[in-house]
């Protein structure tokens, strides 16, 4: 992977990385997550993920808590953007997502400020793919969790990396039915497959 970034007034201007052959270059600011390249976690949830291999123009994805939009807009290079929904909480996020979607040439991505799900409207999701903010309490991941279950189509999948392992491999599990973990560069890559209607109904979890 090659990085070409240059930092002024506090600000990451520029950085390109190569994602399976794909050159992708993003804009970023220094108070983000990750800005001057892709963290090990989101390259160790997206080999899990093998989007080339997995990903079709029948499936539709959601990049949940996308950031400046790295994996939203790599996806978007595999199928048409169209079909791809990224949100994030973080209003610089979101300004972020648009350049860089504009950049890359990806325009028709849906790009929506929500904390969660609140603002998110679309179902049917096929892949859900997120990086959660693991350092706080578990409020956040249990939201992504519990409305992701409900808004995958059955047979899809929840894909999430986080530096722990039990909680997340635990609470997956009691909503899904059971979780695959996968142990990637110190990194926890769960995916979980929606095979059953099951919670959804006996909790009557708002969509």
């Amino acid at each position: 992977m090659i990085y070409f970034f240059e930092i002024q007034k506090g600000i990451v201007k520029m950085f390109t990385e190569k994602i399976s052959e794909i050159k992708l270059t993003f804009e970023t600011q220094k108070s983000l997550f990750s800005p001057l390249n892709l963290d090990k976690g989101t390259l160790a949830m997206l080999s899990v993920a093998n989007l080339p291999e997995n990903l079709t123009n029948q499936d539709k994805l959601l990049d949940l808590g996308c950031g400046y939009g790295p994996v939203g807009i790599y996806a978007a290079k595999l199928i048409n953007p169209q079909n791809i929904v990224m949100s994030d909480n973080n209003k610089s996020c979101i300004e972020l997502s648009k350049k860089n979607a504009h950049t890359n040439d990806t325009n028709g991505v849906k790009i929506i400020q929500s904390n969660g799900f609140n603002n998110i409207t679309d179902t049917n999701f096929t892949i859900i793919l997120s990086n959660p903010p693991y350092h706080a309490d578990f409020s956040v991941p249990k939201h992504f969790i519990e409305k992701g279950f409900n808004r995958l189509n059955m047979g899809g999948k929840m894909y999430m990396v986080t530096k722990r392992k039990d909680w997340y491999k635990n609470k997956l599990t009691a909503i899904f039915g059971g979780v695959r973990v996968y142990e990637i560069d110190g990194y926890y890559v769960f995916c979980a497959e929606k095979r059953s209607a099951r919670y959804a109904n006996k909790r009557n979890l708002e969509q």
